[in-house]
């Protein structure tokens, strides 16, 4: 879907001012749509899964902190750029749901389908809060304001909210956001490899290979030990490893576009770090497992 994305804009009439209506559409309707109901179906259970979400939290702020550390380490913080840098940390610790979902259900399950909604649930709110903070203070926009009005925090808040109060989707309109959650996928991938520029990574390789490192390598580490540490079930430990090798969000290209950050660089991320998915949930799931 990525390469149909590049491909469509730079060799057809559906180029970059096409795309960008397309980067506005999946931001403002279908990505907030796809988190809305993939929070509200499945009912979470904070007593029964109380360490699995601890360890999934913590692995969580552990990502965020080793991605927002990287310019103040003393041999590497030089290297890098403090704005792309704001724009490119979310890389390191966001994830792609929708490819979680469906590892998860084929791994364990419905118990499996649960916990990675649970984590979906207490994630996604803190991964957002931590992606749009910094790119808010070097934008020099006020942070609050940012972020209630961001429709990706707001479409996570109302799911648990609503999810808390069992209030339920009605049955006759889960086909059309089901659609709608479908599409959010398509074009969100497809508006990454039209907005992918290659020569942008060329740039950045310091700071690429550094979130890149975090999101597939040492994410996957510490899930292990965190699985270890809390004494999770097998099937618990299994969803944790598989959500801390996912590729990261294809949507972070779109904040990062959205929010005036150079969404080419971030783009060229999210297709290595879908790339390197294919490596990095076998080391997880067979290698560390």
């Amino acid at each position: 879907m990525i390469l149909c994305g590049y491909l469509v804009c730079r060799y057809t009439a559906l180029n970059r001012t096409v795309w960008e209506q397309v980067e506005n559409l999946v931001y403002f309707f279908l990505f907030p749509v796809l988190l809305f109901q993939s929070i509200v179906k499945s009912p979470l259970d904070f007593v029964a899964t109380s360490s699995f979400i601890v360890a999934g939290l913590t692995m969580g702020l552990l990502g965020i902190a080793m991605a927002y550390s990287l310019p103040h380490w003393p041999w590497l913080g030089r290297l890098i750029d403090p704005r792309e840098h704001a724009g490119s940390a979310q890389v390191a610790f966001r994830f792609n749901s929708f490819i979680g979902l469906a590892i998860a259900e084929r791994l364990a399950g419905a118990e499996g389908l649960l916990l990675i909604a649970v984590l979906i649930g207490v994630c996604v709110p803190l991964f957002n809060v931590a992606a749009v903070w910094p790119m808010t203070r070097h934008a020099k926009r006020g942070f609050v304001r940012e972020l209630v009005r961001n429709p990706l925090i707001i479409a996570t808040a109302s799911g648990l909210v609503a999810n808390l109060l069992g209030v339920h989707i009605p049955t006759w309109i889960e086909p059309t956001t089901s659609r709608i959650g479908a599409a959010s996928l398509a074009l969100g991938l497809m508006a990454a490899g039209a907005g992918m520029q290659f020569s942008s990574l060329a740039r950045g390789k310091t700071l690429g290979l550094s979130v890149l490192l975090i999101k597939h390598l040492l994410l996957p580490m510490v899930a292990f030990g965190l699985s270890r540490l809390f004494g999770l079930s097998a099937v618990q430990s299994t969803v944790l490893l598989a959500f801390s090798a996912l590729p990261t969000a294809s949507s972070a290209y779109v904040l990062a576009a959205r929010m005036g950050y150079n969404g080419a660089y971030v783009a060229g991320l999210v297709t290595l770090s879908t790339v390197l998915g294919m490596l990095s949930l076998p080391f997880a799931l067979a290698v560390l497992r």
